[in-house]
């Protein structure tokens, strides 16, 4: 299983309830997989998305689900 594989690759109508170790890697390798450069910037918010105490699972895989449907779709 890759990183990416634990993101929902379709419309959510519950919370993902997967808890995978790290957060930063699978938000990271979900927007390289969708050819999505980022600046320092973009880096720091990253980390802060997968750090910050209420953004838990759920909230980053919402969040990587967008980036994936979205990346597929264009």
């Amino acid at each position: 299983m890759t990183t990416t594989d634990r993101v929902p690759a379709g419309p959510l109508d519950t919370e993902p309830l997967d808890t995978p170790a790290d957060q930063h890697a699978t938000l990271l390798a979900t927007l390289a997989d969708a050819g999505v450069e980022l600046g320092e910037h973009d880096r720091r918010i990253v980390e802060w998305l997968a750090a910050s105490p209420g953004m838990g699972w759920g909230t980053v895989a919402t969040i990587a689900s967008w980036v994936k449907r979205a990346a597929d779709n264009a």
